[in-house]
């Protein structure tokens, strides 16, 4: 396709920390190595702290900067809203941004707790019989070892899923006397390691396997209640867990467990997932993210044993777009295949995936764990509701409170 018939898309980005920067760089990798057909414009950048924004902006080629992200959100020029922000702004911001009629990408969790899912699901339904995207951010469905995981299972490579082993481990809270920040009060991050980390575990899970989480058992815990403020005043006190380990089935039978921990002393990012099939089995460390183990029962005994795939191969998922064979991928970029993948999607009138529907089921899963912790860990169903397009309802819905 040559420049003359490709087609742009102006991108309205809300968010200029950490996770601003990663889909910054997605975007312009997208761009360079992927060329989509529909090219994006890094259009505007928004923040309420106007110099952290413009700094961003200057180093990543964003066009303007709003401090107000309702401005971002109207303007002319912005046809996909991409919103890094803490969980407590997603549903307000998506929510307006899908009623203006612009395609919008989320960073998970989805929401700070089901009613906001539940919305901003309902929302992209309405919005997608209007040719409105959506996508919710669960980038460690692109590393190419993952999805390839996935393509094994779909093939039957390990057989029935008989059990999954699924945890996600960081230290980075261990040091008692590290700060507070927003990842610690319950009203903007929803949850602590179980929605900051464990929803990437549930997520892969159900992603891999195809298998939703039925029902749980869960713990949760807080180890430091207080933490010293960044500006030295005094202390904060934390309000969500510290780690949370739960018991799950999947829908068929299989049995899971799951851990997600910023205590796990020595562990930097270590999302890990082993699933044992009637037929073999896979394993994947994000430490190690180039790397897929496979073992397979159909291999001779005297061989037999997990092998070690370098997920590297032009024929690998995603791979193609980048280096020779052997040359290794990032954490970055994950990011460029979303963001390509999101415009692929847009251009073919497509529905992109992780949808707000599949954000919406990991945020279930998230809530029961929460509510059978409260009850001693008592076996909590998961709920599967459909949720209905905005302004529609779902029969024999019972209201919130009878859950």
């Amino acid at each position: 396709m040559s420049g003359a018939e490709r087609r742009s898309i102006g991108i309205g980005m809300v968010g200029y920390a950490f996770m601003g920067m990663a889909h910054s760089q997605g975007w312009r990798n997208a761009r360079s190595f992927f060329d989509p057909a529909l090219t994006p414009r890094l259009v505007a950048l928004g923040g309420r702290n106007r110099a952290a924004a413009e700094e961003l902006a200057r180093r990543f080629d964003w066009g303007a900067v709003e401090t107000d992200w309702r401005e971002l959100v109207a303007r002319d020029d912005v046809e996909l809203v991409d919103i890094c922000t803490p969980g407590d702004t997603h549903a307000e911001i998506a929510v307006a941004a899908l009623q203006a009629g612009k395609h919008v990408l989320c960073e998970k969790p989805l929401a700070n707790s089901v009613a906001e899912a539940e919305a901003m699901a309902a929302a992209a339904e309405t919005a997608a019989a209007a040719g409105v995207r959506s996508m919710v951010g669960f980038t460690y469905r692109r590393v190419p070892a993952v999805a390839l995981a996935r393509k094994l299972v779909a093939e039957g490579r390990i057989g029935q899923v008989r059990q999954v082993r699924a945890e996600y481990l960081q230290d980075w809270l261990s040091d008692a006397d590290a700060p507070m920040s927003w990842r610690l009060e319950k009203d903007r991050a929803g949850s602590g390691a179980l929605g900051d980390i464990g929803a990437h575990a549930v997520d892969l899970t159900q992603f891999i396997t195809g298998l939703p989480v039925t029902g749980v058992s869960g713990l949760t815990d807080t180890f430091v209640p207080e933490r010293p403020l960044a500006d030295g005043s005094g202390t904060g006190r934390v309000t969500v867990d510290d780690s949370a380990v739960f018991l799950a089935r999947l829908a068929g039978g299989a049995p899971a467990t799951f851990t997600a921990t910023r205590f796990a002393t020595g562990r930097k990012n270590a999302l890990r997932i082993e699933i044992s099939g009637s037929e073999g089995a896979l394993a994947f460390d994000l430490e190690d993210m180039n790397a897929l183990h496979l073992y397979e029962d159909a291999v001779p005994s005297r061989t037999r044993g997990f092998t070690r795939i370098l997920v590297t191969e032009p024929d690998h998922p995603y791979v193609s777009a980048w280096w020779p064979p052997g040359h290794m991928l990032g954490y970055e970029h994950g990011f460029s295949h979303q963001a390509a993948d999101l415009l692929t999607a847009i251009d073919a009138g497509q529905d992109p995936a992780p949808s707000f529907a599949d954000g919406l089921a990991v945020q279930r899963v998230l809530a029961a764990v929460e509510a059978s912790a409260a009850a001693g860990s008592a076996w909590t169903t998961v709920d599967t509701t459909p949720v209905a397009p905005a302004g529609e309802t779902v029969p024999n819905r019972e209201p919130e409170a009878a859950r």
